[in-house]
């Protein structure tokens, strides 16, 4: 457990965090007084996140049979009901134990639970209203085909999944390079891709392009496919949409194999409000999981809102966090909705100018305990293992480790920089870019807190708005995209596309992140089956014959995404701290910066190619260029000679180099000696 000096390092390296120094210090004092009591009555944190051992429906070869067990503290009666029993709910009721805990065995003498067989629980609830309802701790949900309706799955298969990942390591992913993506619509067929054909047709793109980290969304059963992935029911269950238990653990076998990471979207902010399906109003109590009344419904979301003050649910999450860890290899997570977890308010409407905002009544002290047990059993677990929080507060503290104060998540999401670039296509002509405003927008970020930079995530991708791609260049993509096209529009938008992408991945932060398709402007939206589009797949699905054809365009984006990816894996780019602006034109909209030992020149300017560009470079000597975003592989116009030697020029201001610079264009060059 780690221990927490008197004076916090997050104080130290913050001083306008002084005035809440003993808030800080009380929160500290909570987590290790919790962290005592776990260590005292159940041996340790690793031990107490082990309920889902414990819970829901189990063989116990010594035993000779199945024990199942649930947790509701208000109901009156439970009975297990599934295909093993007829479905009866007079078969085998449950009895009350300790602390909210019912429990039945099922002796193999007197009943046969077979692997495959569905199952559910009947809850006779606090206000008498008889339900059956899914175990919140089921392994497997399945939908049946004519009726929809949901159930429980025994899984047990004979023949387990035999893991082959030994030798891969997270920890020597020091710079994550994520590929966000959805199972489901990863196919160009109409319809629903799977966990294998996942593995076997996406991952080797990943891989070529350069990607060294999956985000994988939706993988916890969701009743409705629309909802992305955000709305869970069932938060121990792999969707069964994809596939098996058994096709997802291949799926990361695979990607471990090709040295790729796997960080799974972790949706612990809330949960879905369907009864039949999910968590809501389990024991019949109104809360139970969830916080009662109004409290206990995100408005925005129309969803169910965690009780983090309760300590059975916090063991539920905990135990949760261990099982995906434990049981599938995953590497990390992605904490999706963060800023609805920390404060009562959930961030609507809420500006956050001034340190108080992080302070108040409005923090809710309960989540952020919650977080911290979180990030503390996900390193302990899988030292190395990668935690981002979706954030948009700013929380001080929120991506430092425990031991200096803060919640220990590893990288926040720089939400503000993809939004900055949609406003920017959306409201300003290209003339009207202001280089301060860009710089500001992509380097400011807490110090000590690293930062995943994105110029788009799939939030920028579903419909009613647009990608990069589609704002540069709009309905221009239907007709205009043949390499043999002569198109001004898909020029400056090839262009711009590329030039955004490098800027955001070289200044935005410390890991990059794009969503399947960006990488080489996949056209249009994101938008599921429903009843609006009439249950089309026309949009829930990626387009890769497009990149694929050699004739078209969306190829030479894709390249340059390969080229941008190469060097910073090449040269450890992010891992290099802060870059140093070197140059700033505002009249030719040109911005050069150093990071690591690398030097960025991007020509924003509409029509001016300057030759015989002269800016500083902080070491003399001879320098060449090691990326142009103007070659004719990548969609360029092929102006820079990219085997040519530069030289410095002293000057009594210090060394100066000289160089073309065309417009729209990025170059990127090193020091040789």
């Amino acid at each position: 457990m780690p221990k927490v000096t008197p004076t916090l390092p997050l104080v130290q390296s913050d001083s306008w965090l002084t005035p809440y120094a003993p808030q800080l210090q009380q929160r500290m004092a909570r987590y290790e007084t919790n962290r005592q009591n776990i260590d005292k009555y159940y041996g340790s944190l690793i031990e107490y996140s082990t309920w889902h051992h414990q819970m829901g429906l189990h063989y116990e070869p010594e035993n000779n049979g199945w024990r199942y067990r649930e947790w509701a503290p208000a109901a009156q009666a439970l009975s297990i009901i599934g295909d093993f029993n007829f479905w009866d709910r007079a078969a085998h009721p449950l009895q009350r134990l300790e602390n909210g805990i019912w429990e039945v065995f099922l002796p193999a003498d007197k009943v046969q639970v077979q692997h495959g067989h569905r199952f559910k629980v009947h809850v006779v609830g606090a206000t008498g209203q008889a339900r059956d309802r899914i175990s919140p701790f089921t392994f497997r949900a399945v939908q049946d085909p004519q009726t929809y309706d949901f159930s429980g799955q025994y899984w047990a298969p004979e023949e387990t999944f035999t893991w082959t990942d030994g030798d891969f390591d997270v920890t020597n992913l020091t710079q994550p390079l994520i590929y966000e993506c959805h199972v489901g619509m990863a196919q160009e067929k109409h319809g629903v891709g799977t966990y294998r054909e996942f593995a076997d047709l996406i991952l080797p793109r990943v891989k070529e392009t350069g990607y060294n980290c999956l985000q994988l969304m939706a993988l916890a059963e969701h009743p409705y496919y629309g909802s992305f992935g955000y709305h869970v029911s069932n938060f121990f269950a792999p969707t069964s949409r994809f596939g098996t238990p058994e096709d997802l653990k291949y799926l990361v076998n695979e990607a471990h194999r090709l040295g790729i990471a796997v960080v799974m979207d972790l949706i612990h902010a809330h949960a879905v409000k369907n009864i039949a399906e999910g968590l809501a109003d389990f024991d019949g109590s109104g809360g139970q999981y969830f916080h009662h009344g109004p409290r206990g419904h995100h408005p925005g979301w129309d969803s169910k809102l965690f009780n983090y003050g309760v300590p059975e649910v916090r063991r539920f999450l905990l135990s949760n966090v261990r099982y995906w860890l434990e049981e599938f290899h995953i590497d990390g997570f992605r904490y999706d909705g963060v800023t609805s977890m920390l404060y009562h308010h959930h961030g609507e409407g809420v500006a956050f100018g001034h340190y108080d905002r992080y302070f108040d009544r409005s923090v809710d002290e309960d989540a952020i305990l919650y977080l911290q047990l979180a990030s503390e059993l996900t390193h302990t677990f899988v030292p190395g293992a990668i935690l981002i929080a979706e954030d948009m507060s700013g929380m001080p503290g929120l991506c430092r480790p425990l031991e200096d104060g803060g919640i220990g998540f590893d990288y926040r999401l720089g939400m503000g920089i993809p939004d900055y670039w949609i406003k920017t296509l959306k409201h300003k002509r290209d003339e009207e870019w202001n280089l301060d405003e860009i710089w500001h927008e992509l380097t400011n970020r807490r110090v000590g807190e690293k930062t995943v930079a994105y110029a788009e995530s799939h939030d920028q991708s579903l419909v009613g708005d647009k990608t990069l791609a589609f704002w540069l260049m709009d309905k221009d993509m239907y007709f205009s995209m043949r390499t043999i096209d002569k198109n001004p529009v898909i020029d400056r938008g090839v262009a711009l596309h590329k030039m955004i992408r490098l800027l955001t991945m070289a200044l935005g932060g410390e890991a990059f992140l794009t969503f399947m398709g960006n990488e080489f402007g996949h056209p249009e939206w994101v938008d599921f089956p429903r009843l609006g589009n009439n249950w089309s797949y026309q949009y829930a699905r990626r387009q890769w014959s497009l990149v694929d054809n050699t004739e078209l365009r969306y190829r030479h984006m894709w390249q340059f995404e390969k080229d941008m990816l190469a060097l910073a894996q090449q040269y450890r780019l992010m891992e290099h701290g802060a870059p140093v602006k070197l140059h700033q034109d505002n009249h030719n909209n040109v911005i050069i910066f150093q990071r690591g030992d690398l030097i960025f020149l991007f020509n924003f300017h509409t029509q001016n190619s300057i030759p015989d560009y002269r800016f500083p470079v902080t070491e003399g000597g001879s320098y060449s260029l090691v990326l142009s975003s103007d070659t004719p592989e990548t969609g360029g116009h092929d102006r820079v000679d990219t085997t040519i030697r530069y030289f410095t020029q002293p000057t009594k201001y210090g060394p100066r180099l000289s160089i073309y610079l065309p417009n729209r264009t990025a170059l990127v060059m090193r020091r040789e000696d």
